[in-house]
């Protein structure tokens, strides 16, 4: 498939101010870091202004992706059927109860927990509607499977924790610095160990569709000579990125380093020197590396449509 950059900095940005989101609303029914309610109160209100900025961001991006912007509300019509749809309802919701939230705390309401588990109920169905775009589309096999849905869930929760261990450092609030990194690592962890199994599964799969399949001839050699026309197509841009094998190669192993064992480093070196640059190394290189992640993960989906769409006259 063609990786648009609008989807990309979307489902990235949402993804950190969610797991962002999580990472605040955990800490405040744990009681973890020991923070006096001032503390507390000013934390939670100022993550959750970030949270809301970079779900703000991501829900800019996404206008790019539409040839009419002004009829973006009609795409919440199909939410019978449609996770799309799904998604362009929960988004916004979501972000009415990240304002809500920031602004219970920011007031100092008693109601904080209540709005805070609406919100997060808000936060997962976002996870999956997002997430169900790609993995319900069966004939893309490379999507199609239950660790899109972990992927997506992991991922955003990792770089939301990583974001929240530097905004917790740059708060001088000490005692959430090392659970926050702690949390951080293990969704790290837990990412590489679920993104590499989709890797290997991906590898292994192997098309159900042929070119005998395709056009009804059973002849053992079937070679294409040309699409019937000069020239690209909307088939040919959409459904294809153009890019060789060996770019694939290279960005999948850029996004393995970038997303997984660099962070992990940065976040062991920022905890134990106490160094806000290198948690600030941590996010920005995790960061990077998702986006490249991202792409590859729309690149990689081989439309069936491609059997035919290879060779341009």
């Amino acid at each position: 498939m063609q990786p648009a950059f609008s989807v990309i900095f979307l489902t990235t940005l949402i993804g950190a101010a969610q797991g962002l989101f999580l990472a605040l609303y955990g800490t405040e029914i744990s009681g973890v870091g020991g923070l006096t309610p001032v503390q507390s109160q000013r934390f939670l209100f100022s993550g959750s202004l970030v949270a809301l900025g970079l779900s703000a961001l991501g829900l800019v991006a996404s206008f790019f992706h539409l040839g009419h912007p002004e009829r973006a509300w009609r795409s919440a019509a199909m939410w019978r059927t449609s996770w799309l749809s799904r998604e362009v309802i929960v988004l916004p919701l979501f972000m009415l109860g990240l304002s809500l939230y920031g602004g219970a705390h920011f007031l100092g309401s008693s109601h904080t927990r209540i709005i805070g588990a609406a919100t997060a109920l808000a936060c997962l169905a976002l996870f999956a509607c997002t997430a169900m775009i790609y993995a319900s589309v069966r004939f893309l096999q490379e999507w199609a499977s239950p660790l899109t849905l972990v992927n997506y869930f992991l991922l955003g929760c990792a770089s939301g924790l990583t974001l929240a261990t530097l905004l917790v450092a740059n708060f001088d609030a000490p005692g959430l610095v090392v659970p926050y990194a702690m949390a951080a690592s293990m969704l790290t962890l837990l990412a590489w160990v679920s993104r590499s199994a989709s890797l290997l599964r991906n590898a292994r799969l192997k098309p159900k569709s042929t070119l005998q399949s395709a056009i009804g001839i059973k002849h053992p050699r079937i070679v294409q000579k040309a699409q019937g026309f000069m020239g690209g197509s909307f088939n040919t841009r959409e459904f294809f990125h153009g890019r060789s094998a060996a770019l694939l190669r290279s960005i999948k192993w850029a996004f393995l380093l970038l997303v997984f064992p660099l962070p992990l480093l940065c976040l062991a070196l920022g905890v134990s020197a106490s160094s806000t640059p290198m948690l600030a190394a941590a996010f920005a290189l995790q960061y990077t590396g998702l986006l490249a992640e991202r792409w590859f993960f729309f690149a990689q989906a081989n439309h069936p449509q491609n059997l035919y769409y290879q060779t341009i006259s």
